[in-house]
């Protein structure tokens, strides 16, 4: 099916076919709820995913963006896993190499907690300047806490005026509707500076589509990119795009770009051709996705009717998504387990499902955890033994 009513904020086109329908999801997936009445009451909104026949890009064209409270509530960082800060201080390490960011000035766009641009200033940045609603400075132990600025906001053009020598912008892009005017608006920030790269981070949408995995499409991510939509985009709103690729078991999409001056800049990589690997996979999602989402239905009925025990590790947007599409299924998972500490006691947006520590598991022993993430197999194998549990890890 294909909608001419809505016009692509990538590159303006109008022949947007749908891709996946969903009503009533909760409208934000990490913020932290004390009361289970306040979580299941939680705002929702309404899926309406669509693909971008001209440039690939896939969006929620039901998006609404007063539904979101982005706050120092909004609790997303992935900091506490030994795996994932491995992977975030390599990162930062390979950027400040490779664009030779040592003593200067970083700004990152969308900072979260602050643990990358902290990785970014320990690793040889001369400053970093943060900006995240979100953005929790006390926190930040490291020794260079010194050389760090928050500002506690959204990024507009009242901070076009701050000035870096590089800009970072990871896991934001993706909760951003009007992508178009939000890369253009960096750009012109950027005046006559061709020399900064610029270097985003952001989930591949391909590999959602090929997995079918409905639990990676929620309300908060309003946009997603594959490797070449995102070069798209950035070719089309004055960048010149030196590099795509895939890292983080290829969950992730890396793209280090510059500010241009002449248009559509630099040759296409050929990871960016991939308008007709995108078709194929918007349809096999279309057509699996019903079936994923059974299968992950009937076993934990099948489970239930054995009087067994289900719990999911990993209380994130991937657990709030797996939940809220479930269905009754959902009330068959006792609690999610997660090792932040800020998010114990407290309840799941949506499904008001219980977030408890790891070592709830002592006592309360599920004989089935679903991970939400399988990069985490390793290390949640590892911490199971640590506690003496014993139990079948099944991964999404």
């Amino acid at each position: 099916m294909t909608d001419q009513s809505t016009a692509c904020p990538a590159c303006g086109g109008s022949r947007l076919t749908s891709v996946y329908t969903k009503d009533d999801v909760p409208s934000h997936s990490c913020l932290l709820l004390a009361d289970e009445d306040e979580a299941r009451a939680f705002p929702k909104g309404d899926l309406r995913i669509a693909f971008c026949e001209r440039c690939g890009f896939i969006m929620n064209t039901a998006f609404d963006p007063t539904k979101n409270q982005y706050s120092a509530r909004y609790e997303e960082t992935q900091a506490f896993s030994t795996r994932f800060q491995e992977f975030a201080r390599d990162l930062a390490k390979r950027w400040t190499d490779k664009y030779d960011l040592y003593g200067k000035t970083v700004l990152e766009i969308g900072c979260g907690k602050g643990e990358f641009l902290v990785h970014l200033v320990e690793q040889g940045a001369g400053a970093g300047i943060g900006i995240d609603p979100g953005v929790r400075p006390e926190r930040i132990t490291s020794p260079v806490a010194g050389r760090l600025t928050w500002i506690t906001d959204l990024y507009s053009e009242r901070y076009a005026h701050l000035t870096a020598d590089a800009v970072v912008c990871r896991h934001t892009l993706e909760h951003i509707a009007p992508v178009g005017d939000f890369m253009r608006m960096i750009r012109a920030a950027l005046g006559d500076r061709t020399d900064i790269p610029v270097l985003f981070e952001l989930p591949d949408v391909l590999r959602v589509l090929q997995e079918a995995a409905f639990w990676d499409v929620y309300y908060e991510h309003c946009s997603y990119f594959s490797a070449g939509s995102l070069a798209r985009l950035f070719r089309a709103t004055g960048f010149e795009v030196l590099d795509v690729s895939l890292d983080y078991d290829d969950q992730y999409l890396l793209i280090e770009a510059r500010p241009s001056t002449v248009p559509a800049a630099g040759d296409p990589l050929p990871i960016e051709d991939d308008l007709a690997t995108l078709r194929v996979g918007v349809r096999h999602f279309q057509r699996e996705v019903a079936t994923t989402l059974n299968r992950w239905s009937e076993m934990l009925w099948r489970g239930h009717q054995r009087g067994e025990k289900a719990a999911i590790w990993g209380s994130g947007s991937k657990g709030v998504s797996f939940l809220a599409t479930l269905g009754p299924a959902a009330d068959l998972v006792r609690y999610a387990v997660d090792i932040n500490p800020h998010k114990h006691g407290m309840f799941m947006a949506g499904s008001g499902h219980r977030i408890v520590p790891s070592e709830w598991l002592r006592e309360d022993r599920p004989d089935l955890l679903i991970i939400m993430n399988p990069i985490y197999r390793d290390e949640i194998a590892g911490e199971l033994t640590r506690l003496g549990v014993d139990t079948e890890l099944r991964a999404v």
